[in-house]
C-alpha cells in the first residue's frame, strides 16, 4: 500500500527533476534552520546554499549569496562575505573570507584572512594568521603561520615557511609539461614582486629575492638572489627618434 510521506526528507529518492529540486531544498532548509538555532548569524539566509552535512560554530557571520557545500566545517567568530563558495573545507576560529572566494578541499587555520577573489584548489593548508589576497590562486600549497601572499600570485606544489612575504605577481613554475615539481621557501623570506620560481627549487630561511627575478637554482639562507637582465638607458634616444620620424614625414 502506497502512502505519502509527510516530511519530504523521508523519501529515499525523487524521480523527477522537480522532485529532486524540492528534496534538495528541503534538506538545505533543514540545515539552515539547524545552524540558525545553534547561533550562526545569517544576513539573508534565503539567499544562501547550505548542504546538509555542513557544520558551523556559533558566532560566525554568513553574508548573502554564500554557498557552503559538502563536508565543510567552519569554526566560531568567522565571517564569510558575499558570493564565496566553500566546498569540503575546514576553517578554524576567527577566519575572514572576503568577497568572491572559492575554496575546495583545503584547511584554513585560526585568524587567517583570504580574498577578495582568492582561489584555493584542493590540498591547500593555510596557517594561523596567514593572508591570501586579491587574485591569488593556490594548489597543494602550505602557507606557514603569518605568511602573506597578497596580490596576483600563483602558488602550486609549494611549502612556504612562517613569516614569509610573497610579492605581487610571483609564480611557482611547478609544471614542465610532463611532471609537477615542488617549491620550498623557508621562514621569513622576502620574495620580490614579479618573481618566477622554476621548480624544483629551495629558498633558504631569511633570503631576499630581487623583484623581477627568474630563479632556476637554489638560494641559501640569508642570501640575496637577483636574476634579471641588466638595465640599459640611452639618454635622449626618444627625442632623437621623434625628430627623425618627423623629418621623414615632412
Amino acid at each position: 500500500m502506497n502512502s505519502k510521506a509527510e516530511n519530504p526528507l523521508e523519501t529515499p529518492r525523487a524521480p523527477t527533476p522537480a522532485g529532486m529540486a524540492m528534496h534538495n531544498q528541503a534538506a538545505r532548509d533543514a540545515a539552515l534552520s539547524r545552524l540558525l538555532a545553534a547561533g550562526v548569524i545569517f544576513i539573508r539566509p534565503e539567499s544562501c546554499v547550505i548542504d546538509p552535512e555542513v557544520q558551523v560554530a556559533p558566532g560566525t557571520v554568513i553574508e548573502p549569496y554564500v554557498q557552503l557545500l559538502g563536508q565543510t566545517r567552519i569554526g566560531s567568530n568567522c565571517r564569510i562575505r558575499s558570493f564565496s563558495v566553500i566546498e569540503d573545507c575546514t576553517l578554524g576560529d576567527g577566519v575572514l573570507i572576503r568577497w568572491h572566494c572559492v575554496l575546495e578541499q583545503s584547511t584554513v587555520a585560526d585568524r587567517a584572512e583570504l580574498g577578495p577573489f582568492a582561489h584555493l584548489r584542493p590540498g591547500c593548508e593555510i596557517g594561523e594568521s596567514a593572508h591570501i589576497g586579491n587574485f591569488v590562486e593556490g594548489k597543494k600549497v602550505r602557507l606557514g603561520k603569518g605568511a602573506k601572499a597578497n596580490h596576483l600570485t600563483y602558488l602550486g606544489d609549494a611549502d612556504i615557511g612562517e613569516g614569509t612575504n610573497i610579492g605581487a605577481g610571483t609564480i611557482t613554475c611547478n609544471y614542465d609539461g610532463f611532471s609537477k615539481f615542488p617549491t620550498r621557501i623557508g621562514k621569513r623570506v622576502f620574495i620580490g614582486s614579479d618573481t618566477s620560481l622554476v621548480a624544483p627549487i629551495t629558498v633558504g630561511d631569511g633570503a631576499y629575492i630581487g623583484a623581477g627575478s627568474c630563479l632556476t637554482k637554489d638560494v641559501p639562507a640569508d642570501a640575496l638572489a637577483v636574476a634579471r637582465g641588466r638595465q640599459i638607458t640611452k639618454e635622449g634616444w626618444a627625442a632623437a627618434k621623434r625628430a627623425q620620424r618627423q623629418k621623414q614625414s615632412s
